[in-house]
Formats: structure tokens, C-alpha cells, sequence
């Protein structure tokens, strides 16, 4: 049992408290921010002459050493340590002595896991913020190939008026570009050092804070010791907008699945992401789809585990605080690759124009763009609602759509149908005729995609959040 611990302590901890106190088996995803962070406490505990420029290098060069002996696998995480912070520290101390005892000079356990679960996270953030630049690659290209293809729109799983799949697509390139922006603010928040603060009232030793965090590209250290080690409103932020990520990805994966029913018909998913039945052989089952809606539940479950725990945590750092690691790496491996895989099938779907078009011509979506024709030719907005109303009943009753009728049929309901009805109520004039802002039209949908065109070009440009972090 190798521990960080001990003079204080004269017998032997339970084994059973042992292994239910350490965290081993989850925080070993910390070895490469670990040593990252202590190579550079190292660092600054040499430029103040704290250590010496000697012990500093073999400092450094040990922890090198332990990161490519792991990652080669020449060296073992096993379970006799505590955590990776003992494992580290052990190690360094077997291959260079009495210096790999200073490397915690000035440095609580409290600020090294605060510091290595920020650097962490961090990346993870920028990672996230990738992948939602590729689906929104992916939906950009998706809007280009269909500002003609029709289809319904609908409100309460009702059709209600005509739109194009382009527009459709657009509204989830609004949710996942909202998606990405969060990520940048929680860079913004999250990117301040915590190394430094000790166990939660500093140290007396000089540290120099601020050239800790220049060399880990902070944009500085934390302001207050005690909130340093205790704060994990980064980590909460981080899962929450993952909560939001998912909940996007499983109403898109609940369309998907509605698509792919026999009854919709509007897309093929390819082989490569769906499934077949044991018993049915007819079967192509959007099972990705349905993982995906399935697994936000679980994301969701992660941010209120954490929540939870830190709801009555008083100031500083608690134990309790270490439940904050499974619940966190859960939901950012969950919500990646349910990214990762649902962008890929995305971008391998087949869509069935033909079949969405049919459908946009059924269930009276035009019936709007009827009463806005009424308005038109002077009938008052209320009183056109109701002759479409009357008129969308004797249709039902008939079997027909609006379309269908004869000009004396509709001169039943209102003099004022004229022969430009027709082309007035057409599928390509009902989406093409709405032009202002945010509208189906194909123009309108080519001023929004030109517009995100710009915010994804400018994202490339500037080299996304990494490269304003560095020059902050």
C-alpha cells in the first residue's frame, strides 16, 4: 500500500478502507497532466532557488521517463498505490533518489489533483469544441446539397407547413454553433491556475504562481487558496453544456429514427451504423440512433451525481470531492462518442427527396399560405382562418387536398378564389416566397449558410480557442 502519508500514523490502515479511500483505478487518466504539472512546479522551484537547477533536471527527465515507460508498457499502474500522484512520486523517487522527494515542495496533494483534474478538463473542453466543429462541417455541407429538397415541417408530430431539409438541418447547426460558443466561455472561466494554493492557505515558500501558470498557458493563477482546491464549478459547467450537447444529439436521433420508419421513409441509414433482428430478417434497425438518445440519460445522471456531492461540501477541500472523477470521465467519454459516431452517420445518410417531397404535399401544409391568399385579396386575416378551416373539413371528408379541387369548389367557400390560386399555394411557392431572415426559402437558407460559412472560417483562421489562449 504506497501512500503519500504516514509519520502521524503508527498502525496500518484496513485494507478494505485502503482500496474503498484510493482512486487508482479511475485517476490513472491523470499520468500525462500529472507529470505535466509537476514538471512544472519543478520548474519554478528551481528559477526560486528553492531546488536546485540540477535536482530540477533530474526531476524532469525522471517523470519523462515514467510517462514513456507507461505509455510503452515497461511500467505498470497497479493497484498497491493510493493514486497516481503516489505512483508518480513513488517511482521518480526509486530512479532518482533524495530529488524526487523535493518535487513536492510547496504543493498539497489538495492543489496537485485540483490542478491536474483543470488541465484535464481543459483539454477535454477543447476537444468537445473539435468535434462540434466537425458535425458542424458535416451539417454545413448537408445544407448546401438541399436548399431544394422539400419537405414538411412539423409542430406537435403534425405536418404544418412546407420547409426544405436545408432549413430543417440549419436549425441543428444553430444548436450544436450554440453548443460550441459554450465551450469557449468555459474556457474563458476555467483557465486560471490552481498551483500554489497548498493544501488551502498557500505555502511559505516564495512560489511564483504566475510563472506556473505561464508555463501550463494559464492565462494566470486562481485568487483565493481556499476556493482554489474546493471549486469544481468548471467541471459542472463543462458537464452541464455536455447535458445540452446530448440533449441536441438525441432529438436529432429521435428524427432519425422517425425517418427511418417504414411510414416516413425519408432516409437509409448505411449499413455501417444500424443492425438487424435475431428473429426478423427484414429488420434494418436504427440501433446508433437509439444508443445515442438512450445515453443522454446517463449524461444527465453524471452532472446530478455531481451536483449532488458538492451541493453540501463546506469549505476547503473534502474526500467527498474525489466522487467527482467518475461522474465527470463518464459523461465526457459518453457525450464524445456519441458525437463522434452520430456525426458519422450523419454524413452517411441517404436521404429520399422524392419521398419528402410527396409528404410535404399531404396533410395540408399549405392550408396557411390559402388564408395568407385570402388576406391578400382583402379578407380580413380571422375570417380567412375560418374559410380554410371549413375548407381543410371538406377535404377530409372528400379525401382530397386543397390542391385538388376546382376552381367552383373553392368559389363555394369565398368569391375571392381566383385562378392564381393554384400557383399561389404551390409546394415551391409556399417555401419559396418566405424570404425574411431565418425563412425555408432557398434564398434565405443561402444568406444563413454564408453567414455560418464566416463563423466556421473565422473558427479555422484563428486557430479556435488554443491559439487565444496562447496569445492572451
Amino acid at each position: 500500500m504506497a501512500q503519500l502519508w504516514g509519520g502521524r500514523f503508527t498502525g496500518n490502515i484496513n485494507e478494505m478502507a485502503f482500496s474503498f479511500n484510493a482512486s487508482i483505478t479511475f485517476d490513472r487518466r491523470f499520468l500525462e497532466v500529472d507529470v505535466r504539472g509537476s514538471k512544472a512546479h519543478a520548474m519554478m522551484l528551481a528559477k526560486q532557488g528553492i531546488i536546485t537547477e540540477d535536482e530540477k533536471d533530474s526531476i524532469v527527465k525522471g517523470l519523462d521517463e515514467i510517462l514513456s515507460d507507461v505509455q510503452e508498457g515497461k511500467l505498470l499502474i497497479t493497484e498497491e498505490y493510493e493514486d497516481i500522484h503516489s505512483f508518480l512520486e513513488a517511482n521518480l523517487i526509486k530512479r532518482i533518489g533524495d530529488a524526487g522527494k523535493k518535487v513536492h515542495t510547496g504543493r498539497s496533494r489538495n492543489d496537485q489533483v485540483a490542478l491536474d483534474m483543470r488541465l484535464y478538463t481543459r483539454d477535454e473542453v477543447l476537444r468537445m469544441a473539435d468535434l462540434l466543429r466537425n458535425m458542424l462541417d458535416t451539417l454545413l455541407d448537408l445544407m448546401k446539397k438541399n436548399l431544394h429538397t422539400y419537405m414538411p415541417g412539423f409542430t406537435h408530430l403534425q405536418k404544418a407547413q412546407p420547409v426544405t431539409l436545408s432549413h430543417h438541418l440549419g436549425a441543428y447547426f444553430e444548436m450544436f454553433k450554440r453548443d460550441l460558443l459554450r465551450m469557449k466561455d468555459i474556457y474563458e472561466r476555467m483557465n486560471y491556475c490552481p498551483l500554489g494554493a497548498g493544501a488551502l492557505a498557500g505555502t511559505t515558500y516564495p512560489l511564483d504562481r504566475d510563472y506556473t501558470a505561464e508555463l501550463l498557458d494559464f492565462y494566470g493563477p486562481t485568487l483565493n487558496s481556499m476556493d482554489s482546491v474546493s471549486d469544481r464549478d468548471y467541471l459542472i459547467e463543462f458537464m452541464a453544456a455536455l447535458s445540452t450537447v446530448m440533449m441536441h444529439l438525441s432529438r436529432f436521433s429521435e428524427e432519425v429514427i422517425i425517418w427511418n420508419s417504414n411510414e416516413y421513409h425519408f432516409v437509409e441509414i448505411d449499413d455501417a451504423y444500424s443492425t438487424g433482428s435475431s428473429i426478423m430478417p427484414q429488420k434494418k434497425n436504427p440501433d446508433i440512433a437509439e444508443l445515442v438518445r438512450g445515453k443522454t440519460g446517463r449524461v444527465y445522471g453524471d452532472l446530478i451525481s455531481l451536483l449532488t456531492t458538492m451541493k453540501g461540501i463546506p469549505l476547503a477541500y473534502n474526500k467527498d470531492m474525489q466522487e467527482d472523477k467518475e461522474a465527470a470521465f463518464d459523461a465526457m467519454d459518453t457525450s464524445s462518442d456519441c458525437l463522434i459516431l452520430f456525426t458519422d452517420m450523419l454524413r452517411t445518410l441517404k436521404f429520399n427527396s422524392s419521398a419528402m417531397e410527396k409528404s410535404a404535399t399531404m396533410g395540408f401544409t399549405n392550408a396557411t399560405d390559402a388564408a395568407d391568399y385570402l388576406v391578400n385579396k382583402g379578407m380580413p386575416f380571422r375570417d380567412a382562418h375560418t374559410v380554410i378551416g371549413r375548407l381543410v373539413l371538406y377535404c377530409i371528408d372528400k379525401g382530397c387536398a386543397i390542391d385538388d379541387l376546382s376552381i367552383q369548389e373553392l368559389k363555394g367557400f369565398s368569391e375571392m378564389f381566383e385562378g392564381d390560386v393554384f400557383d399561389a399555394i404551390s409546394l415551391k411557392t409556399c417555401v419559396e416566397k418566405r424570404l425574411t431572415t431565418g425563412a425555408p426559402s432557398p434564398a434565405a437558407v443561402q444568406k444563413t449558410i454564408d453567414i455560418n460559412e464566416e463563423f466556421l472560417k473565422n473558427l479555422r483562421s484563428d486557430k479556435d480557442i488554443e491559439t487565444r489562449r496562447k496569445r492572451k
